[in-house]
C-alpha cells in the first residue's frame, strides 16, 4: 500500500462498488446475447457460435494477468483502471455501430477483450489493499463485492435482451456502453476516497512515454485479439503458451519461496487448478444452459411470459444477490467464533452443489411435456444450486489470493487466478458443443435428449471431482495453516496472554 488508508473504508468500498456494478453491467449485457448474436446476426452453427464465445471469454480472462502487471509495475491500480474502462467503452460502442458486420463484431470485441483484460484485475487489488490489517474482514468484504458484480449483471442481463427483442441488439449494445461511461465518472468524480491506496507505480508521477507505448499496444492487441477470433487454433495456441507462462512464473516464484508462504502458495495453486473444473461449469450458463432454456424450457414462470428465454440467465445473478448477504454474514458470525469453514471446504462443498445443479437439469427431462418442453421450475432450482456454488468458489477465490500471496505479487497473481476462467472458457466451449445440434433440428422432443444425455454426464463428473476435492480438503488445511517458527512464537505468546 502507498500512503495512509482512507478515513472512511465504507465509503471507500461503496465507490469500488459503484465501479464494479456498472463495468460488470457492460459485460454481462453483452455476455447474455453474444452467443445468440452469433447465431442469429453473424449465421453461425450452434457448435461454431459456442467455440467462438470460447474463445473471446478466453481472451477476456487470458489478459488479465497483463492488466495486473501494469497495475503493479507501469501505470499504476488506478491509472490502469481507468484506461481499461475507457477501452471497454470505445470496444462496447464499436459493438453497437456493427451491426451484421462481421470484421467490425470481430475488431469491437478484441477491443472488449483487451479492456477487460487491462481492467479487471485492479479493482480487487484495490480492495485487498483497502483492507490491509483487517483480514478478518475479507471474506465478507470480497462476498459484498462480488454482488456488485451481480447486481450489474441482474440488471444488464434482463434489460438487454429484452430491448434487443423489442428494437434491435445495437441498442442493446449502446446501452453497454451507457454503464461504461458511468463507471468511469464514478471512479474519476470519487478517485479520492481511495487516495493513498495504489501500487509503487501509482505513487510515481505519470510517465508519458509508459502510457503512450501502454496505448500503442492495446491498439496493437485490439487488432490481434480480431484477428484470432477468426483464427481460433492459432488463439488456442496463444492461450496455452499464455497459460504456460503465467503458471511457469507461479511455480518458480513457490520455489524460490520458503516456510510458511511456499505452504500457502502450493495451496493457491491447488485451489487454482480446482477452479478451472468449476469455470468450465460456469461456462454452460451462457452457451449450453442457455440454448436449452430457449429450446426445451417452457417461456414463462408464475404466469409471467418470458418475452426472450436469454432471460433466465439472470437466475444466476438473482440468487447471488440473495445469498451474498446471508454468507457474508455467516462468514463473519462464524468467523469471529473461530467456527468458519475452511477455504478448500468451501471449494469442495460449492463442486457439490455445482454437480448437483447439471444432474437436476438432467432430470428434469423426465418430466418434460410430450413436446419435449420442461417446466421453468427446474431451471430455476438448477441455477440456485449453480449460484451458491459460484460464491464458495468463484466469490471467494480473489479473497484467497489476498491472503496467500505476498502483497508485493497480488496484481499479478490476480491475473493468475483470472486466467483460469481463460482456460476454462475454451474448455467450456468445447463441453458445450456437445450439445450442439444442426440448425434444421428444431424439435424440442429431439434437442431435449441431447441436452438431457450431456448435462447428466456432467453431472456425474463432478460428483468424482468433488470427491478427490473433499479427500485433499485436510492437506490444504495443513498448508494453509502452516507458520513459520517465528510466527508461531508470537501467536503463543498472544494466545498465553489473552489465557492470563
Amino acid at each position: 500500500m502507498v500512503g495512509t488508508q482512507p478515513v472512511n473504508r465504507k465509503k471507500a468500498f461503496n465507490m469500488l462498488f459503484f465501479l464494479e456494478f456498472w463495468e460488470r453491467f457492460g459485460f454481462y449485457g453483452l455476455q447474455a446475447v453474444l452467443a445468440g448474436f452469433f447465431v442469429k446476426s453473424l449465421g453461425m452453427e450452434d457448435a461454431e457460435s459456442f467455440v467462438v464465445f470460447g474463445a473471446f471469454s478466453a481472451m477476456v480472462y487470458g489478459y488479465v494477468s497483463i492488466g495486473g502487471f501494469l497495475g503493479d509495475k507501469v501505470l499504476g491500480t488506478q491509472r490502469t483502471i481507468t484506461l481499461g474502462a475507457a477501452v471497454l467503452m470505445i470496444g462496447y460502442f464499436m459493438m453497437g455501430m456493427a451491426g451484421t458486420n462481421k470484421d467490425m463484431v470481430f475488431l469491437a470485441l478484441g477491443a472488449i477483450a483487451c479492456g477487460n483484460g487491462i481492467f479487471k484485475a485492479n479493482p480487487s487489488s484495490l480492495l485487498s489493499k483497502l483492507y490491509e490489517g483487517a483480514e478478518e474482514e475479507l471474506d465478507s468484504a470480497f462476498t459484498m463485492y462480488y454482488m456488485a458484480v451481480n447486481i450489474g449483471s441482474f440488471v444488464s442481463m434482463l434489460l438487454v435482451p429484452i430491448i434487443g427483442a423489442q428494437y434491435g441488439l445495437d441498442l442493446g449494445f449502446m446501452i453497454c456502453a451507457m454503464g461504461l461511461v458511468l463507471a468511469i465518472g464514478g471512479f474519476v468524480s470519487f478517485r479520492h476516497l481511495v487516495r493513498g491506496i495504489d501500487s509503487p507505480a501509482g505513487a510515481e508521477k505519470l510517465s508519458m512515454p509508459k502510457l503512450l507505448a501502454t496505448i500503442a499496444g492495446v491498439v496493437a492487441m485490439t487488432f490481434i485479439s480480431s484477428w484470432l477470433l477468426s483464427h481460433l487454433s492459432v488463439a488456442h495456441w496463444l492461450l496455452l503458451i499464455i497459460g504456460i507462462l503465467v503458471y511457469g512464473v507461479f511455480i518458480k516464484m513457490i520455489f524460490q519461496s520458503s516456510g510458511a508462504t511456499r505452504s500457502h502458495m502450493i495451496a493457491a495453486m491447488i485451489l487454482i487448478v480446482e477452479a478451472i473444473v468449476f469455470f468450465t461449469l460456469y461456462n454452460q450458463m451462457p452457451t449450453s444452459l442457455n440454448f436449452f432454456a430457449i429450446k426445451n424450457v417452457e417461456h414463462s414462470i408464475m404466469g409471467i411470459n418470458i418475452p426472450d428465454a436469454q432471460v433466465f440467465q439472470t437466475l444466476n445473478p438473482f440468487w447471488i444477490m440473495l445469498a451474498s448477504p446471508v454468507l457474508a454474514f455467516l462468514y463473519s458470525r462464524f468467523g469471529s467464533q473461530g467456527k468458519d469453514l475452511s477455504m478448500p471446504a468451501k471449494f469442495a462443498l460449492g463442486m457439490l452443489l455445482t454437480a448437483g445443479s447439471f444432474l437436476v437439469v438432467g432430470f428434469s427431462a423426465n418430466f418434460a411435456s410430450e413436446a419435449g418442453i420442461v417446466s421453468a421450475w427446474w431451471l430455476v432450482g438448477s441455477y440456485f444450486l449453480s449460484s451458491i456454488g459460484e460464491l464458495l468458489i468463484s466469490g471467494l477465490g480473489l479473497s484467497m489470493i489476498s491472503k496467500l500471496v505476498p502483497q508485493k505479487l497480488i496484481g499479478f497473481l490476480m491475473g493468475a487466478w483470472f486466467l483460469t476462467t481463460a482456460i476454462s472458457s475454451i474448455i467450456g466451449g468445447w463441453v458445450a458443443s456437445l450439445t450442439a445440434v444442426p440448425k434444421d433440428v428444431t424439435d424440442p422432443v429431439l434437442t431435449l435428449g441431447v441436452y438431457s444425455d450431456v448435462f447428466t454426464q456432467i453431472g456425474m463428473v463432478t460428483l468424482g471431482v468433488t470427491l478427490v476435492m473433499a479427500l485433499t480438503v485436510p492437506l490444504l488445511n495443513r498448508l494453509i495453516n502452516k507458520q513459520d517458527d517465528a510466527e508461531a512464537e508470537v501467536e503463543a505468546e498472544a494466545e498465553a496472554v489473552l489465557e492470563k
